[in-house]
């Protein structure tokens, strides 16, 4: 049989007092109210908690052996009741998110650091992994929310565009190519290529479009990482594309941007979060931001 919450609290606080009169006015209820709550207990129980005279009111044995567990359950469901509120009001939890690498690299620490001035107390995990792995994170429940490019036919997902990235050349400086006024495919594509390696979500969009177009990828080096694609093309190996929110990380390592057209490549970045998933009050809060980040 459960036994209400009230019944309890209304049990500690008469042994607390030891009075039914001053119990009531601590629990704003009537004294008849009060006695009937510690009666459904006794009742529920199997036996009597308290003593009652005229004059006092004093614990049985059993009362005794009682009053100390309940007085630790009330804690305990406070304490519960307290860790709930500062989950909502944003002053503890934990958060767990996944984006792509030229998002965690270029444009997320921004937000994250606004998001820790907001809520200092909100521990906050990125999870730094390619497309596809971002989309495996929220479907299985691992992360709320993730930043990827357009999942496609995803009916268990929802994703919120944010904007259009476009891919652009990176060249070494005093590059032939850098003299020309504009850059065109066929133009990289004589040269050695430096490309990220599959299943890399990229790599399939770019080679697509270049299908398109009667063009045909054929990587002199590849790599994972879009830092060692960078290196690479410092060392003279080849040319390279990356998104164009790795502009500012290839410029830092001396390289030269550049638009390429012929075609011109493009891929939607947004949120992605579980169609049927509530997000909690800190993945929301971070939710914002991101979305105010672009807007």
């Amino acid at each position: 049989m459960s036994i209400p919450i009230n019944q309890v609290i209304a049990f500690c606080t008469v042994a607390r007092t030891g009075s039914f009169a001053e119990a009531a006015i601590q629990l704003h209820l009537s004294q008849p109210a009060l006695s009937i709550a510690i009666k459904n207990l006794e009742e529920a129980l199997g036996g009597k908690l308290l003593a009652r005279t005229t004059r006092s009111v004093t614990l049985t044995p059993e009362g005794k052996a009682f009053y100390p567990v309940v007085r630790r359950l009330l804690a305990d469901w406070e304490q519960s009741l307290q860790d709930v509120r500062n989950h909502f009001a944003l002053r503890r939890g934990k958060l767990e998110i996944a984006a792509i690498p030229t998002y965690t690299t270029n444009l997320l620490p921004q937000i994250l650091g606004d998001f820790h001035r907001q809520y200092p107390d909100i521990n906050v995990t990125v999870h730094d992994v390619i497309a596809e792995s971002v989309v495996d994170m929220v479907r299985e429940g691992r992360c709320e929310l993730g930043v990827t490019f357009d999942p496609g036919d995803a009916p268990d997902l929802n994703f919120q565009p944010q904007f259009k990235d476009r891919f652009i050349a990176i060249l070494p400086p005093k590059h032939p190519l850098l003299a020309r006024k504009q850059l065109r495919w066929p133009d990289l594509l004589a040269y050695p290529h430096i490309s990220l390696q599959r299943p890399a979500g990229s790599r399939a969009l770019i080679e697509q479009a270049l299908a398109k177009k009667g063009m045909a990828l054929t990587p002199a080096f590849e790599s994972h990482q879009l830092v060692s694609i960078g290196r690479m093309v410092c060392e003279g190996l080849g040319l390279s594309v990356v998104p164009s929110t790795s502009r500012a990380q290839m410029e830092e390592m001396g390289l030269q941007c550049r638009a390429v057209s012929s075609p011109i490549i493009t891929h939607q970045l947004g949120i992605i979060t579980r169609r049927q998933q509530v997000l909690s009050v800190a993945a929301q809060a971070m939710e914002t931001l991101i979305r105010a980040s672009t807007s």
